[in-house]
């Protein structure tokens, strides 16, 4: 039982830097479908409230050590806005496919103060994404390999 336990434990340490570490972990530790997809979504939304409620001292701490004042340009183009242009769900959505959880909800509470509505739009995303990427990790390794196993030179040949 320790043993199901630890694994768990490592893959939820494992989404909480990178999502797709979540499904990859489970499916190298030999964890059920459910238990991997429940632990990974756990995973980012620990990271996701964490940086929600100290977001804002990590940002104005830590990251503003590390700004430096740039000169402004006359004829620099504007950089379009992504918050703008797709809103928090864009954020939310792109959040555990490219952004990691804690870059994403820095960006997310960067830019919005309804803690709220973060959560719930990142906890959407992650069970959407935790589906989708679960599945194709522990059904499309096996089909890859069995495809694999088939093209083999000896097989090919019988």
């Amino acid at each position: 039982m320790w043993e199901e336990v630890l694994k768990a434990v490592s893959v939820y340490l494992s989404a909480m830097i990178k999502f797709i570490f979540g499904p990859i972990g489970g499916k190298t530790a030999g964890l059920h479908l459910i238990t991997t997809m429940v632990v990974t979504v756990s995973g980012m939304m620990t990271t996701v409230v964490a940086f929600t409620y100290f977001g804002e001292f990590i940002r104005k701490r830590i990251i503003a050590r590390f700004k430096r004042n740039k000169p402004e340009q006359p004829n620099a183009v504007p950089k379009k806005n992504f918050f703008k242009r797709y809103g928090l769900a864009g954020v939310a959505f792109l959040t555990p496919i490219i952004l990691t959880p804690i870059g994403g909800t820095v960006l997310a509470v960067s830019l919005s103060s309804n803690r709220e509505k973060i959560l719930l739009y990142m906890l959407i995303s992650a069970c959407l994404w935790s589906v989708i990427l679960t599945c194709a990790v522990y059904f499309g390794y096996d089909a890859v390999m069995n495809w694999v196993d088939k093209m083999q030179p000896d097989k090919i040949l019988e």
